[in-house]
């Protein structure tokens, strides 16, 4: 069907990532962590670690990353979640201390369509200061067409649905 999307079941992934990857495997930088020109890691825990991204969108952004090569975080056991949440706030307080950001922005880029560029689970964590960009309302919203901070706060919600809707023909 074409302009649909087939989610495969946690099965077909498990089975299509076994058979597509080799122990020791290379071709995922995340599962060379060990390899300092590849992996500057700040911190780990046992099932998760952190890492400066090779290229920051800013002075400090990391990524935490999981030891397991997962490639969707709807695919983390609770266990992983926890882990995941506490190198987050650890990673957090760090950069903090470092670099006193005015806020974060933290996201994960779930599929390809969704910008993802390595096929293993990587969530990024990025320090935001005041002016580091002209207008920062949207955030991670201004990753799509059409989303313009001036219409959410016009108080007109229906310019802004038409708006949406243009963007999203059929959807209501």
């Amino acid at each position: 069907m074409r302009g649909r999307c087939r989610h495969r079941t946690r099965a077909e992934r498990t089975m299509s990532h076994q058979s597509s990857l080799v122990p020791g495997d290379s071709s995922c930088i995340f599962c060379e962590r060990r390899r300092p020109d590849l992996n500057r890691i700040m911190q780990e825990n046992e099932t998760f670690f952190v890492r400066y991204d090779n290229f920051p969108a800013t002075p400090g952004h990391v990524e935490v990353v999981p030891k397991r090569h997962v490639e969707s975080f709807f695919e983390l056991t609770a266990g992983e979640l926890r882990d995941a949440y506490a190198l987050i706030l650890a990673a957090q307080e760090k950069i903090t201390e470092e670099s006193q950001p005015d806020g974060f922005t933290i996201g994960i880029n779930e599929g390809r369509a969704a910008g993802r560029t390595v096929d293993h689970l990587h969530i990024h964590l990025i320090p935001r200061h005041f002016g580091d960009v002209e207008d920062p309302r949207g955030g991670i919203r201004r990753a799509v067409p059409n989303c313009d901070p001036d219409v959410w706060t016009s108080g007109d919600s229906e310019v802004g649905l038409r708006e949406l809707t243009d963007v999203q023909p059929g959807r209501r």
